[in-house]
């Protein structure tokens, strides 16, 4: 059984602090970041990948530019960017190092968002914006994920004030039993929370090897709704769509809506992210599994 004590945990409570940092940070690296106008694209791998589609969605949603998201292996190189954003905690992970040596090689300026300037990525690009405060030892990606996002958030124009108080009911509340007993949850996002939904059920089959699945939430009623029931959760981060959670109540599911816009009490999307992470690491915990340490998987893919 492992410890409760957890990197994995030592690393998420930690998360009101990075982001103050990060957006702290923001007057320094903002000529590094891209600049409004920029047509841009962000790549990432796994968790990475999520971030940069939320961040996209939320560039272009504040009239900042086009921005288009990709993982890193299936970046179309036939298309024209002002510039790319890569983000990678470890700074190693093949793809996005071919992907930004291809690119440096057309001419095309690369920026890396990293934890560790001191591996391969400081060498594959023209500028990095260093997070080493939120590098993490786990396997699993919390603190550093946020952080980046939280970063671009603030560089975008944010206040993160609130972001940051909603940290504290996110990392206080108490997980329901029947949370962390449900047999499946289907995680839902509108707009910049799409990439938000991807990364919590992302974080669930990572820590806890939990059955989830993601969509778009307008998407739920198309499908996926088939597979909600008694004993599993729909959760929605950001806005719940009219009508969704007499749908959800209708099929006999529960219904998790922690950033809900539709009264008090609503937790900034990325603040219920962080529930989700608490959540993936009780439910490892519950099947005697180390958060630390899940199955399958490294802390970074290299590739021979």
């Amino acid at each position: 059984m492992p410890p409760t004590d957890s990197a994995t945990t030592a690393e998420i409570v930690s998360q009101p602090e990075c982001w103050q940092r990060a957006a702290a940070m923001v007057p320094a690296a903002a000529g590094q970041l891209p600049g409004e106008g920029e047509r841009v694209a962000v790549v990432g791998c796994g968790t990475s990948w999520f971030m940069a589609q939320s961040y996209a969605a939320l560039r272009e949603q504040r009239g900042h530019g086009e921005t288009d998201a990709f993982a890193a292996s299936e970046f179309p190189f036939g298309r024209r960017y002002d510039r790319v954003l890569a983000i990678t905690r470890s700074g190693t992970t093949t793809e996005v190092l071919r992907a930004a040596e291809r690119l440096r090689a057309a001419g095309v300026p690369v920026t890396a968002i990293t934890a560790d300037p001191h591996t391969p990525v400081a060498a594959a690009v023209d500028q990095v914006v260093v997070l080493d405060f939120a590098d993490e030892r786990s396997v699993v990606q919390t603190r550093f994920a946020t952080t980046a996002l939280a970063l671009l958030r603030a560089h975008l124009g944010e206040d993160l004030s609130r972001a940051v108080a909603d940290l504290g009911p996110a990392l206080a509340q108490d997980l329901p039993a029947d949370l962390v007993a449900a047999e499946q949850f289907t995680f839902l996002g509108t707009g910049w929370t799409c990439g938000l939904a991807q990364e919590a059920a992302l974080k669930m089959r990572e820590a806890a090897g939990a059955w989830t699945e993601s969509y778009p939430a307008m998407e739920y009623r198309h499908g996926p709704i088939s597979i909600t029931g008694p004993g599993r959760v729909a959760w929605v981060l950001g806005a719940l769509p009219e009508g969704l959670a007499a749908d959800v109540a209708g099929v006999g599911g529960r219904l998790e809506a922690g950033s809900a816009a539709d009264g008090g009490g609503a937790l900034d999307p990325l603040a219920d992210l962080v529930r989700v992470q608490r959540l993936a690491v009780a439910i490892a915990e519950s099947r005697g599994y180390d958060p630390d340490r899940p199955r399958n998987l490294t802390r970074s893919v290299v590739l021979a």
